[in-house]
């Protein structure tokens, strides 16, 4: 008698997964790892993991390459050591940091999806470009406050304008990029000529960090330090060690969540009435899929849509959405782009 083989993918649709998730009587843990490593055979690896997570109830997003691993997942409370140990099961994960997240709902992901990719961090770089073994000083708390407080210091962004817009640390230099791929040569133009600067990187929970430190070393930059853990940790050491934060506003996260707040102070506002908010939400109309801030009563108004044409859209029969749809292929506008997003959106 055969062996049943594991099915190795989801096969469930977001209205069940949501109800699933919605009736689970236990708590979750969302948590973030990466680590650069050299993974020989990373599709066995990803079969591997998928098979030993989906029966602990994982559900998140996980890339896999032969430069490393790159996750954010939640995982059952009751399951946590299992999860735990299993991480030592492999040299690739030994020991390797985890960055448990600020504010969580137990609604971070819907599903578990691990995919093996060319590189676990897009960044549009030649591999020569960079040496992911020659990064930055890592700075605690602490030392990331003492620093920022010096004149000469320069403080970076490396995340997309989109996660800046709602929190960030005090004065920093953003790249305004939608994608990490834009990051580098921006980051290097706007630092030319301070080579001898102390440079500050900080991101979400620290990958772009690594990569974006290595990249300014290869190219002379001197005294690169990155903020350890990211703006996960920086948020859980100032909270143990009484220390002052110097990020305000929301820690944009790429889950359902979509923030986590760092601080009470709301520093962006909605695209749609320009009210305080810092709120993302996506476009109701899925072939458009806009992130933009939205506050809830344009919400209301506007029943999660990000324009006057989207909202008639989502009302029209499918048959007609089908057409439209069609016709923005053959036009080449379909594929969802953050870039696409105007400053404000007004009403019609």
């Amino acid at each position: 008698m055969k062996t049943k083989k594991p099915t190795l993918f989801n096969k469930y649709g977001r209205e069940e997964l949501e109800k699933e998730i919605q009736n689970e009587s236990f708590k979750r843990i969302t948590v973030s790892l990466y680590r650069y490593v050299d993974i020989k055979n990373p599709q066995i690896f990803r079969d591997e993991l998928f098979t030993k997570w989906i029966e602990l109830n994982v559900r998140g997003r996980i890339y896999i390459a032969h430069e490393g691993i790159n996750a954010q997942f939640s995982v059952p409370e009751p399951n946590w050591e299992k999860f735990t140990r299993s991480l030592e099961d492999y040299d690739y994960l030994k020991d390797v940091p985890l960055k448990i997240a600020v504010e969580d709902d137990g609604k971070s992901f819907l599903k578990l999806t691990i995919k093996v990719r060319k590189k676990i961090l897009a960044d549009g770089m030649d591999d020569n470009s960079y040496d992911t073994s020659n990064v930055g000083k890592h700075l605690t708390a602490s030392e990331w406050n003492k620093y920022m407080d010096d004149p000469n210091t320069i403080v970076v962004d490396v995340r997309n304008h989109y996660e800046h817009e709602i929190g960030h640390f005090k004065g920093a230099l953003c790249a305004e990029s939608d994608t990490f791929r834009e990051d580098l040569p921006k980051i290097k133009e706007k630092l030319k000529g301070n080579e001898d600067k102390k440079i500050l990187l900080y991101c979400t929970g620290g990958i772009r960090c690594e990569k974006t430190s290595a990249f300014l070393r290869h190219e002379g930059f001197q005294d690169v330090n990155q903020l350890h853990g990211g703006i996960i940790d920086y948020a859980r050491q100032i909270d143990k060690e009484g220390l002052e934060s110097k990020f305000i506003g929301k820690n944009f996260v790429f889950d359902e969540r979509r923030g986590e707040r760092i601080s009470d102070d709301i520093i962006s506002s909605c695209h749609q009435c320009g009210e305080p908010c810092d709120d993302h939400t996506n476009c109701e109309y899925l072939d458009c899929n806009m992130l933009f801030i939205q506050c809830s009563n344009c919400k209301e108004e506007h029943e999660g849509c990000c324009s006057e044409e989207c909202k008639t859209i989502i009302k029209l029969p499918i048959e007609e959405q089908q057409k439209i749809r069609a016709e923005r292929e053959k036009k080449g506008l379909m594929g969802y782009k953050k870039s696409l997003r105007p400053k404000k959106i007004t009403k019609n």
